[in-house]
């Protein structure tokens, strides 16, 4: 029987790991924040790794870190890989660090020129971590919409027309949206 070996919070690994990172190979670069420092925020066990928020002068991202390495599932760098959260699905970008070790990242803020001070910036990611494990806060099934060509060109019109997110848009959710009244 193979005993799998658990890796401790890596809260406190992070914070210096990214404070070497800031001091050392960041420095001068014009997308700081002077306002913010680092924190690892909200760091727990999820699914066999550790989930939390890493907050820098430049970034604000959902990161993967192993928990426990044999059950741990690599990603090369750059590659892509979904992770199904409470709050719906999102897509993490593999990294690896001298400093930090294998992690994944889904970004949440870059650059992080809108948070005044660090308060703000660390509520703002222990709120979102809250948010993204709610399955309160998850977006209901589409339904399907009639295909295009059954539709009128005028319903597709006024479809494209209601002012939509961006995040609308790029799914092309709009194209279901149309007025049968």
């Amino acid at each position: 029987m193979t005993e799998s070996i658990s890796v401790a919070n890596p809260t406190a690994r992070l914070e210096a790991a990214y404070r070497t990172i800031h001091s050392e190979r960041m420095q001068g670069v014009p997308m700081l924040n002077p306002a913010l420092g680092v924190a690892a925020v909200g760091f727990a066990e999820w699914e066999g790794r550790w989930l939390g928020v890493m907050v820098t002068p430049w970034f604000m991202n959902l990161m993967l870190v192993p928990r426990d390495p044999v059950a741990w599932a690599p990603l090369r760098i750059g590659a892509k890989r979904k992770y199904a959260l409470p709050a719906g699905e999102y897509e993490f970008i593999g990294g690896n660090d001298p400093e930090i070790g294998e992690y994944q990242m889904c970004s949440l803020f870059s650059p992080m020129f809108d948070f005044a001070d660090m308060e703000t910036a660390t509520l703002t990611a222990k709120l979102a971590l809250e948010a993204l494990l709610d399955p309160a806060h998850a977006e209901p099934a589409p339904s399907a919409p009639a295909p295009l060509e059954a539709r009128p060109v005028e319903e597709i019109k006024r479809a494209v027309q209601v002012p939509m997110s961006k995040r609308a848009f790029l799914r092309g959710s709009f194209l279901g949206r149309v007025d049968r009244g």
